[in-house]
């Protein structure tokens, strides 16, 4: 499986520690920066990634920052890709089965190396869920105003 990953400054650590178990895993891993702990804006790298994972290039993506929160409000303004924040192993299965989500968020200063391994580990072995959830689904790639449901 082909997975990109992407951080901000404050995730380096935990990105440099993914990329190795992802490897180790057995997936290819498309690591798109940043590659120093030099500051970065993470909407920079959430829009990259987004991109990436939103033209196809990789089947799911990686996404940290701090807290998880901002770069996954970068990657979600992408209409190819769904990001779900996660913090523990329920919430990242639930994101694939309900969600279909594309893209898995974390925050390197919330959790540590080993829950954020059991959840993308959660992420990439859980499948959607389909049926019910496949109409919501295409919702979120297919989004309309609220003057149109009323």
């Amino acid at each position: 499986m082909r997975i990109a990953i992407a951080s901000d400054h404050a995730a380096i650590e935990l990105k440099a520690t993914l990329v190795d178990w992802l490897a180790e895993q057995g997936h290819d891993v498309d690591d798109l920066g940043p590659h120093s702990a030099e500051s970065v804006d993470y909407p920079d790298y959430g829009y990259k990634l987004a991109d990436y994972v939103g033209e196809g290039h990789a089947e799911y993506g990686v996404a940290l920052c701090g807290s998880g929160i901002g770069i996954s409000m970068a990657v979600n303004r992408h209409l190819g890709c769904r990001c779900a924040l996660v913090s523990d192993n329920l919430s990242a299965r639930l994101a694939r089965e309900h969600n279909d989500a594309n893209v898995i968020a974390m925050g390197a200063r919330l959790i540590g190396v080993e829950t954020a391994k059991d959840c993308l580990s959660a992420f990439l072995s859980t499948p959607f869920g389909g049926e019910r959830h496949a109409r919501r689904v295409g919702k979120l790639s297919n989004p309309v105003s609220s003057k149109e449901l009323a």
